[in-house]
């Protein structure tokens, strides 16, 4: 079975997202092959993902993981029950309220690859409950200086050990594993 780990694109001051939740910040950085390399490592991994409630209002309207280019099953965490979406050959199942079933979900189908989770609140969720097995994220020059935080309001310690850190033209690509 693979692992459960934390996929993300973060600004250098910690934030996955400007205030209002935008994310066009990440964008129109200088990258080369070595960079899209390191990012396609990581998605070539995943066989299932984990985000959050959010995404069950924005299905319909486009904003899907990883833009829709996953064809892999997806889980999304609500707080109210909702039939499974199917929309261009991926499955959308709904989960209310318990992440641990999801992240179990996500891992049954997702076999030899791995699980992807999505969001900041979804990530402190299953970091807190031990879920996590690796943290993979993509560094970029920016410094919002406000925005929603990937790890904020974490209010635990985790410790972390480096498995690998490459910089290339202006992302910086961070792999980390739990410690347990």
């Amino acid at each position: 079975m693979g692992k459960v780990f934390v996929h993300a694109t973060v600004t250098l001051d910690g934030f996955m997202a400007d205030s209002q939740g935008g994310m066009d910040w990440m964008f129109g950085f200088d990258i080369v092959d070595k960079d899209m390399e390191a990012v396609k490592k990581v998605i070539d991994e995943i066989g299932a993902i984990v985000g959050g409630a959010n995404e069950t209002r924005t299905i319909e309207e486009g904003e899907l993981p990883y833009g829709g280019s996953l064809k892999v099953p997806v889980y999304l965490m609500t707080h109210e029950a909702h039939e499974p979406v199917e929309k261009d050959g991926v499955t959308y199942s709904f989960v209310v309220d318990d992440i641990a079933a999801a992240v179990e979900a996500a891992k049954a189908d997702a076999g030899d690859k791995s699980v992807s989770l999505l969001g900041g609140s979804i990530s402190r969720q299953c970091l807190k409950l031990g879920l996590v097995d690796e943290i993979h994220l993509h560094v970029v020059p920016v410094l919002l200086g406000q925005g929603i935080a990937l790890f904020g309001g974490l209010d635990t310690r985790i410790t972390l050990e480096r498995l690998h850190t490459a910089a290339y033209a202006s992302e910086t690509h961070m792999h980390y594993r739990v410690v347990r």
